[in-house]
């Protein structure tokens, strides 16, 4: 199997509900065989003291029991995904909520306990199997205890506050392993494509017109090694990429090489994911705050909570050497060049949207502007150039919408909270 289908399986079953409820469905076949082989074999005093009507009925009501859980668990999760969808932004379903083990888990162990005890009630003859009886009742008894369990966490779940933290806790992660060393005063961002003569090849991309989700960037800088070329993916990760559009630039002698080993290193999807995508965090979170700061919602808080996540997400950036555009092999060879994100670029994707839709709210401004001096104390100087350009955007801003001296000395200050712990006026 090629690597870019291999991805694209992986990265479906990342996002995927029905494999874990599947998972139980065959571990059902297996244990439910088990425990009769060892019930027929070694259980001989009778551990279910109410008879076999008595445990008829109790299977009966566990198979109730675990069905209406079982609609009532997709029936909540579909009303569930679609209100977070329209008060926040769509792009959470697959990035946060169809990852979410805890619901995975649990409609694993309603599918298993409802199999389970259906099999068992299968089995009731004459002399009921009460070993098997009184291991449905204990997954009947964890069923319900997993059902209330999962309100709870669904109530949670679905809070603005939980979503914009988890989609940050991912984005943390996808910055340690995009970005995994410090930064040492510079960045290896730079332009290799003016120093370049014309590409002595062009590969068109063929398939289905879809997203850049991955590149397997070791494979490519092995066959450009191999063949002696270098590699210019024209696209950067999280692009769309429609049929017939150029992929692959060579350079070097690629007359006659064919174009799959390159193509199935590229993997295209029907939307963004976040494992190798460093900006797409940046993007949900910027989306739920814009929205939350549309006319029709108006909620600056959750744009608050948005910006929160986003100085988190900042710093992490900021605190890493970002990759250039140059990836060589072994032997210190320039074998493939990528478009890979700037810091200018984090902090502008950051920040000048919801400036742009913000600036006008106390709160958005306020918190807009903490984070930036925060940013400017923390981070190393080389990072301030791109700080202080929005900083200056935001001071402008705030200068044209607030016309009133005391509304603009008021949106003038720093505040981490948006409104109420503010530090000294600007004026």
């Amino acid at each position: 199997m090629s690597w870019d289908r291999w991805y694209s399986i992986k990265s479906y079953l990342r996002s995927t509900l029905w494999l874990v409820p599947f998972v139980a469905l065959l571990f059902y076949v297996v244990v439910i065989q088990a425990l009769d082989w060892i019930n027929a074999r070694f259980i001989v005093i009778p551990l279910w003291p109410w008879g076999t009507s008595g445990a008829q009925r109790i299977l009966e009501t566990i198979v109730t029991l675990t069905l209406t859980f079982i609609v009532f668990t997709f029936g909540s999760l579909l009303v569930a995904i679609q209100v977070a969808s329209g008060q926040l932004t769509p792009r959470i379903i697959a990035t946060a909520l169809l990852r979410d083990n805890v619901i995975r888990i649990t409609v694993g162990i309603f599918i298993f306990t409802l199999l389970f005890s259906v099999g068992v009630l299968g089995r009731l003859e004459a002399e009921a199997p009460f070993f098997l009886v009184g291991i449905a009742g204990i997954l009947g008894f964890a069923s319900l205890i997993a059902f209330l369990y999962l309100i709870d966490h669904a109530a949670r779940l679905l809070r603005p506050v939980s979503i914009v933290r988890r989609i940050g806790d991912l984005g943390c992660d996808v910055i340690e392993n995009v970005y995994p060393d410090l930064f040492d005063g510079r960045d290896l961002h730079t332009d290799t494509r003016r120093t370049l003569n014309r590409p002595d090849r062009t590969i068109l991309y063929g398939g289905k017109s879809g997203v850049i989700l991955a590149v397997n960037q070791k494979a490519l800088v092995k066959e450009a090694h191999r063949f002696g070329l270098v590699i210019e993916l024209t696209q950067r990760v999280g692009s769309f990429l429609e049929s017939g559009e150029p992929l692959f630039r060579l350079y070097g002698d690629a007359a006659k090489i064919e174009n799959r080993p390159f193509l199935q290193n590229v993997a295209i999807g029907p939307e963004r994911t976040i494992e190798q995508d460093s900006t797409f965090a940046f993007r949900i979170i910027v989306d739920i705050a814009i929205k939350a700061l549309s006319k029709a919602i108006n909620d600056p808080t959750t744009a608050v909570l948005a910006i929160d996540q986003l100085n988190r997400l900042l710093r992490k950036v900021g605190e890493r050497r970002l990759h250039g555009d140059q990836v060589l092999d072994k032997s210190g060879q320039l074998r493939l060049i990528l478009q890979t994100p700037s810091w200018e670029d984090f902090v502008q994707l950051a920040v000048r949207e919801i400036r742009f839709y913000g600036a006008e709210n106390f709160q958005v401004a306020r918190r807009l502007r903490a984070m930036l001096e925060n940013l400017l104390h923390t981070l190393d100087e080389e990072r301030h150039s791109a700080l202080r350009a929005e900083l200056n955007l935001l001071d402008d801003a705030v200068k044209i919408i607030h016309v009133l001296p005391a509304d603009l000395a008021l949106a003038s200050i720093a505040d981490p909270q948006g409104l109420g712990a503010g530090f000294a006026h600007r004026v």
